[in-house]
């Protein structure tokens, strides 16, 4: 894993910021709208996850939104902004 991505992993532990969350569960819902299947993880429902978003789950969604925005295959650049916003939000934070 890569020092920055370690890093925010690192910050997403002790984050409760509405702000991020709410950055996330847009994220969630876009993936679940888009139907958007992520190789590694293609049974994960987004729309429970987003119903059901704590703190804790950070961690996932950031794993995620790296895995949306370094993505070759996915194109929907809404999509990618919505990703590259969680992370700017996590790495203010």
């Amino acid at each position: 894993m890569e020092k920055k991505t370690e890093e925010l992993m690192k910050k997403c532990e002790n984050l409760d910021d509405t702000t991020v969350m709410g950055s996330c569960q847009v994220l969630l819902d876009m993936m679940k709208e888009k139907n958007v299947k992520l190789e590694d993880d293609p049974e994960q429902t987004y729309l429970g996850m987003a119903e059901n978003l704590s703190p804790k789950d950070l961690s996932k969604v950031l794993e995620m939104a790296l895995k949306v925005r370094e993505s070759g295959e996915i194109k929907d650049v809404e999509l990618k902004n919505a990703a590259s916003r969680i992370i700017r939000a996590i790495e203010m934070s």
